[in-house]
């Protein structure tokens, strides 16, 4: 109610707003065409002045011309020809009025015609004087206004023709009576004063309302500026008929503000009905795509709800579950108590389980199979609780899947095993060469020997003492390697670094006189001893000196030195750590064969297993070290691994 009452008086104060507004418009447009109309007579006045010229007349046929036109012409009080220096040559006054001036000898020239003239010549067109009051015999002073038309011939100036203009005739004859006849006309200064007045009061008429409405227009004339003003009295706006007009504008505004809002009700009904639709075509598609099964049950324990995925489960439609209570038909008879149990145990209020639980359940055909069951309270829209929901999953795939697992995990421990055996003779094969190759060395020498008959006992025995020493080496190998497969913790002992180099110089020895290669070995003063497995770092060394030799073993190298050398490790000199080289000056390593080098069974021999560098590495990462390789500048490689002087994490260096 508040706001139809605050809309009505909106409507009423608008429909004054309104009327007023169109009494203003009419009043200025009005007050545009007197002005305009004053505008355009001032303007034939003008052409009638120059007409009087016409023809070269003399004093008296000049006079005769003014005199009629002046009989025409109410608003001109008088006019004068004045020749170039503004001596009167003939004059006429307004049949209408008492003349205004004297005869007075060469005529005075008011200070704004003088000014006017001088502006008409100055334009060579008519200019208007200021406005100024004269004095009459017969009645209260008059305002007029002078207009100055130059006269021209050949170009020449030769004289003026003066019209003096009474304002308030002007008011009376230029301007239309329509415009006159209920509204107040005058010409007014630019601070409001009137200079003359015409209009519906002055001549008694009663004005028609209380409400004063005024429009001015300014006449910008050459030479002078006029104010013209036009007021109108008017009533104040109708109340009555007012609030009729806004009582039908509102009920009408009320219908379409009615319309409109049911429009956008339905378009927002419609819309939600086809939102609703389409999430109910998603939900139904997104069920159906699923492979879980979801049933609904009511607090009665009858079925409400099952998706497709619940009804391929069981073998059932969902036709024949709906609105079944217990016993269940995917039920199996011999779980039919137990499930009967359970499921009044949930409806007594127990909260399931949020991991759910493992049951059963019977297809139509009689197949029982595993299901994962997880159930959660139905809640409708109100927050009451109207019944249970469940989630069903087919443990049957994952059961088969975890039975797959479980024989495909036999079958790689026994491959494994097997895997364990074929790396076990490989080491070993791999391994035994050196020692069987030194045996076998040593025999054919002792042969030898034994073909240059007496004297070579003590060489004998000295032979026979080395194929004893690589026999047992050869052993210790094969327990090495053993435990080594096994990853078994081998003994450890505190070793010296020379004399892990003298234990395979021999053979190095031996395979260096084959190749031509020098051996110099560098250990440095005052090292500690080395906490290793001898036989295993020993199997290390003999590798990379035997690899080394062989990188050498080219005709175009004639310098074949090997240098193994053995000190303090650099970035490890505050620890106990010993660093190991060989250096060769053989080809060198390129990237492509450095990026597989340590790789098992990756080799560049051709009779190579692949097997002595990867098995190198894993020793000395078995012992805490690291293995690597640098280039040998200006030639060949480095290899270096490293050692500790004492078990890692032991403070005095002792092997606990």
């Amino acid at each position: 109610m508040v706001l139809v009452g605050a809309v009505l008086v909106t409507l009423v104060w608008l429909a004054g707003r309104y009327e007023a507004s169109q009494v203003q418009g009419k009043l200025e447009r009005d007050t545009a065409d007197a002005a305009t109309d004053i505008r355009a007579a001032l303007a034939r006045n003008v052409e009638s002045l120059r007409a009087l010229q016409a023809g070269s007349p003399g004093a008296e046929e000049w006079e005769g011309r003014a005199t009629t036109l002046l009989r025409e012409h109410r608003e001109i009080m008088r006019i004068e020809w004045r020749n170039d220096a503004m001596a009167v040559v003939a004059a006429a006054d307004t049949p209408f009025r008492a003349p205004l001036f004297g005869a007075l000898p060469g005529g005075g020239v008011p200070s704004e015609v003088a000014l006017a003239c001088g502006t008409a010549r100055r334009l060579n067109g008519p200019a208007y004087a200021s406005t100024y009051f004269m004095p009459r015999p017969d009645g209260p002073d008059i305002k007029v206004m002078e207009v100055c038309v130059p006269l021209a011939e050949a170009g020449r100036m030769h004289g003026f023709v003066l019209a003096m203009y009474s304002l308030q005739e002007m008011l009376v004859d230029l301007v239309g009576a329509q415009l006159t006849r209920s509204q107040e006309i005058s010409f007014t200064e630019p601070d409001g004063t009137r200079l003359a007045l015409h209009g519906a009061a002055l001549h008694g008429a009663a004005r028609r309302g209380t409400r004063r409405f005024t429009a001015q227009q300014l006449m910008d004339l050459p030479g002078a500026t006029l104010m013209l003003r036009m007021d109108n009295w008017h009533s104040a706006p109708s109340v009555f008929p007012n609030v009729l007009t806004a009582l039908v504008t509102a009920m009408s505004i009320a219908l379409v503000s009615v319309l409109v809002l049911l429009a956008k009700d339905t378009r927002r009904r419609l819309q939600a009905e086809h939102d609703l639709a389409d999430a109910l075509a998603f939900r139904k598609a997104m069920e159906d795509s699923l492979i879980t099964g979801l049933r609904a049950r009511d607090l009665q324990g009858r079925l409400t709800y099952v998706n497709p995925a619940f009804c391929d489960m069981v073998g059932f439609k969902a036709e024949e579950l709906l609105g079944l209570s217990t016993p269940l038909p995917y039920w199996p008879p011999e779980h039919a108590d137990e499930y009967q149990r359970r499921q009044a145990t949930r409806f007594a209020g127990a909260p399931p389980s949020r991991e759910g639980f493992e049951s059963v359940f019977m297809h139509r055909d009689g197949t029982r199979f595993p299901v994962l069951i997880m159930e959660a309270p139905l809640i409708n829209a109100d927050g009451l609780h109207t019944g249970w929901m469940g989630a069903f999953l087919d443990l049957s795939e994952q059961r088969r899947v975890e039975e797959l697992s479980r024989a495909s995990q036999e079958r790689l421990q026994a491959t494994a095993r097997l895997a364990t055996v074929g790396e076990m003779a490989s080491l070993m094969s791999h391994e035994l060469n050196q020692p069987l190759a030194a045996i076998a060395s040593y025999a054919t020498g002792s042969a030898n020997l034994l073909q240059q008959g007496p004297g070579v006992v003590a060489d004998l025995e000295i032979a026979m003492r080395r194929i004893a020493e690589q026999a047992d080496r050869a052993g210790r190998v094969i327990r090495s390697v053993h435990d080594f497969v096994r990853r078994r913790d081998q003994a450890r002992e505190y070793v010296h670094a020379q004399a892990l180099l003298d234990a395979i110089m021999p053979l190095v020895i031996l395979q260096a006189r084959k190749l031509g290669v020098r051996v110099h070995t560098r250990v440095d003063a005052q090292l500690p001893p080395v906490l290793c497995d001898a036989t295993m770092v020993e199997q290390v060394l003999l590798n990379l000196a035997r690899n080394a030799m062989q990188s050498m073993d080219d005709p175009a190298i004639v310098e074949r030195p090997l240098v193994i050398q053995v000190r303090r490790a650099v970035s490890n000199a505050t620890s106990g750590w010993l660093e190991f080289s060989v250096a060769d000056v053989g080809p060198g390593i390129s990237d492509s064969v450095a990026a597989r080098l340590f790789t098992p069974f990756f080799t560049t021999k051709a009779e190579g297993m692949g097997l002595g560098l990867s098995l190198c590495r894993t020793v000395v990462e078995q012992h805490g070290g690291y293995l690597g390789f640098t280039a040998n500048l200006p030639r060949g490689t480095v290899f270096t691994f490293t050692l500790p002087t004492k078990k890692p994490g032991s403070a005095d260096g002792t092997y606990a």
